[in-house]
Parts: structure tokens; C-alpha cells; sequence
């Protein structure tokens, strides 16, 4: 490994905070996250982080003329060399920023793409990733495709080699968008047979989501005895993971946890990492974990929810609120809550750390997923051993009698159980098609 520790880079973010803007989340904890977001990328030595109010966006260089002189100087007496702004920034707006103040240049969506960049550890994660910083680099071409040439974790927009013309930067992007294009069909290909891999295993999917750095990773290293990576840190964890949970009431369960949402989550990400929360589309409980203790957890669940809508997870999939983090809180305040999440059958606040809460949240998970059974007879051909075997599995036959060209079965099962079965089929159909 590279001893990094002299190389890193001076920084300094800025949150601008628009009067009047759509958002409208206090312009003090938006910067308390922009720099947490700064702390989770390595290498970099903050020397300084502020709100600047803003009327209006300058189209040109975003601040005004006087702002931009102020920062100039600030940034010249710290030696920053980066700068970071919580915000979209036009590809003019940057070049003329970073030409003016002699940095370099990030906006939220570089920072998180780099972030990702870094953490992604999976083959699908990493080709993911790049996809979506191709998307976001193609439209501008304001300098150097230094990631082509790096030598660390990331996308090189902290740092690089130089300058090169737009032309070398656009023929170098175009190759490797048709180079990402080519593995991630290769990937895509593969996901059918993950699908199917998922109907055949005999129990629910419990998804673990929620805003990063609410202790999703801490819950489920509580509740699986795992040592997944768990720090107080925004995106922790990005590649998911999934284990084997058996609950109180006997009942065996996929304990998943995912990557952290975020307010203003770019939107290439969104797109790109569809496939690797398919465990949350295709779960059949969420956990929705909330740090109870954090002064804007309401507008994180806000956000959470609207990314889940834009996921496309069916409003039908049972949802469990988990307000996490209540050592944290004063003794009135969780006095307050426990009484609220009594009134309220799908709030169990909990702590990750300690425990507290933890029995009465599984005893919850167990009763959702304990749904009604139906009795159901089913012919299945010889050659659908697959199907039958699966089937025992789950432990939902109840007795079964030779006939010609089959058997029939006595099957009694879930809604849940039977919705698989059939994408199960329907996928081993499919696979006898194409191989005939």
C-alpha cells in the first residue's frame, strides 16, 4: 500500500444556501453533513468548511463577484486545494470556479460518486459505479479523465496528472462507456439466474434501508452476529450483504443490509445501483432503521421513502419503522417516543448498540411474515424434479402420490410461498426454451 499521508489533499467545503429555495432543511446540519461527507472520502485534510447565503444562483461562476474574491483569498491563506460544494454545479460554473480560485473543483455528486468509487468492493459494484460517473463526466468535459490513469481507489477528480485536450478526454470516456456497456450486459445476463437463485431459497427476504449512517450495519451485525463493517461514517457499507437470521418464534429468515440513502442521491447512482438493491425490490419485509436521535431524522425518512417510491418497491411490501440510537436520547424524550410507538403498531425504537428493543422488534418481524396458508393440489410433470425438490424444501407438502407422467401433491403455503414458486417456474421454463 501507498503511504498517503503526505499526499493529502487540502480541502474546504461550502454549502450554499439558497434564500428561498426548495429546500428547506436548516443550512446548519446540511453543512454538519456535507462534512461528514468529505470525512468519508480519504485523503483529503479539511482545513475548513462554511455556509455561504446565496439569492441566487450567478450563472456564471454561481457566487457573486465579491463572494468569489472573498473565497479566493480564504483559499489561497489555508492552501486548499480542493473545493468541495454541497450543491450542483453547471460544468461553466466549475471550470470558471476552479480557472478563478486556482482548485480543483467538486459538487455533491462528484464527492458521492468518488465516495462510492472508493468503497465498492463487488465486480458489480465497481462496473455500477463507473457507469454512473461516465454518465455524470460525459456532459463535462471541462478537463482531464484523470480516473483512467489513477493508481487509488476513485475516479481521479481529487487529483491527477493534468490537464489534457477534450478531444483525448472524449475518446478515452467513449471506450470505456462501450468497454462498461459490454461486461454490465454480461451482468444483466446473470441476474435472471440471481432471480431465480433468490425464488429457490426457503425463506423471506428481510431488507434492511434507511438514511446512511442511521446503523443499519450495527443492527445487523446485532441480530446476526456478523462483523460487517459498522462505523460512524456516511456509507459504511455499499456492497450488500445477506445472512441467515433464525428468529424467536423458530422461523428462519435473510437478514440484508444495503447501502445508505441520501438527500440529492445522484441520480445515475439511482439508476445504476437498481440491480444491487434488488433485495429491497424483491424483499417481503423492510426495516426502515431511523437515527431517532439525529435533529433532521424526519426529513431523512422523507427522503428515504421518496427514493424507495423511485426504486419502484410496491407499496404492498409490509414496512416496519426501526427508530434507532435511543441511548442517545434524553430520558423525556424516549419516555415520549416509547409512549408514541405504542400508539403506532409499525414503530419499534430500539438501540443497535446496546440492544434495548431488540426482542420485541423480532417478535414483530416474526408475526408479519407468519401470513395465512391456503391448501392447494398441484400435478407436477417427471421432469420437473426441480420444482418438487424445491418445494420440500419449504416444507410445504403435506403428503404426495405417484401417478402416470408425475406426481400430485398436497401443498399447503403462503401467499408469499406460492408468488415464488411461480417466478420459480416460470423461470425454469424459460431456461428449458432457450436450451431447446
Amino acid at each position: 500500500m501507498r503511504d498517503t499521508a503526505a499526499k493529502r489533499t487540502p480541502a474546504w467545503v461550502l454549502h450554499p444556501a439558497l434564500r428561498g429555495g426548495r429546500d428547506a432543511r436548516p443550512a446548519g446540519p446540511a453543512l454538519e453533513e456535507a462534512v461528514a461527507l468529505a470525512a468519508a472520502l480519504p485523503g483529503l485534510d479539511l482545513r475548513g468548511a462554511e455556509v455561504v447565503p446565496l439569492a441566487r444562483p450567478h450563472p456564471g461562476m454561481l457566487f457573486g463577484s465579491g463572494k468569489v474574491a472573498e473565497l479566493k483569498a480564504r483559499f489561497a491563506e489555508a492552501g486548499v486545494e480542493l473545493v468541495l460544494v454541497d450543491g450542483p454545479v453547471s460544468p461553466v460554473q466549475q471550470r470558471n470556479l476552479e480557472k478563478e480560485w486556482g482548485t480543483k473543483l467538486l459538487d455533491r455528486t462528484g464527492l458521492i460518486l468518488e465516495i462510492f468509487a472508493d468503497r465498492a468492493r463487488t465486480r458489480e459494484g465497481v462496473l455500477q459505479v463507473e457507469m454512473a460517473a461516465l454518465s455524470y463526466q460525459r456532459t463535462r468535459l471541462v478537463r482531464s479523465w484523470t480516473h483512467l490513469e489513477r493508481q487509488r481507489g476513485g475516479f481521479g477528480f481529487v487529483g491527477g496528472p493534468g490537464e489534457t485536450q477534450i478531444e483525448a478526454d472524449r475518446r478515452a470516456i467513449d471506450d470505456q462507456l462501450v468497454k462498461l456497456r459490454r461486461q454490465l450486459d454480461r451482468v444483466s445476463r446473470t441476474r435472471t439466474l440471481h432471480r431465480a437463485a433468490r425464488a429457490k431459497v426457503p425463506f423471506p427476504v428481510v431488507a434492511l434501508v434507511g438514511y446512511t449512517n442511521a446503523g443499519k450495519s450495527t443492527l445487523f451485525n446485532r441480530l446476526t452476529g456478523s462483523d460487517v463493517l459498522a462505523k460512524d461514517m456516511l456509507f459504511a457499507t455499499l456492497d450488500p450483504t445477506m445472512r441467515r437470521v433464525r428468529l424467536p418464534a423458530g422461523l428462519d429468515v435473510i437478514l440484508s443490509d444495503t447501502v445508505g440513502f441520501i438527500s440529492n442521491l445522484p441520480t445515475e447512482l439511482v439508476a445504476a445501483f437498481r440491480a444491487t438493491l434488488e433485495e429491497v425490490l424483491d424483499a417481503d419485509l423492510i426495516l426502515h432503521v431511523r437515527d431517532i436521535a439525529h435533529p433532521q431524522s424526519e426529513a431523512q425518512a422523507r427522503d428515504v421513502e421518496a427514493i424507495l417510491a423511485s426504486l419502484g418497491v410496491a407499496e404492498s411490501t409490509p414496512l416496519i419503522e426501526v427508530w434507532n440510537k435511543i441511548d442517545l436520547l434524553p430520558e423525556e424524550m424516549r419516555d415520549r417516543i416509547a409512549i408514541r410507538s405504542g400508539r403506532e403498531p409499525a414503530v419499534f425504537p430500539v438501540s443497535a448498540l446496546t440492544g434495548e428493543g431488540i426482542a420485541p422488534l423480532l417478535s414483530a418481524v416474526a408475526a408479519r411474515l407468519d401470513d395465512p396458508r391456503s391448501e392447494e393440489d398441484l400435478f407436477l410433470p417427471h421432469a420437473e424434479g426441480r420444482l418438487r425438490a424445491w418445494l420440500h424444501d419449504q416444507g410445504v407438502v403435506l403428503g404426495e402420490e405417484e401417478a402416470e407422467g408425475g406426481t400430485h401433491l398436497r401443498i399447503r403455503w403462503t401467499a408469499r410461498q406460492r408468488d415464488r414458486y411461480r417466478a420459480l417456474q416460470a423461470a425454469t421454463r424459460r431456461s428449458r426454451a432457450e436450451d431447446g
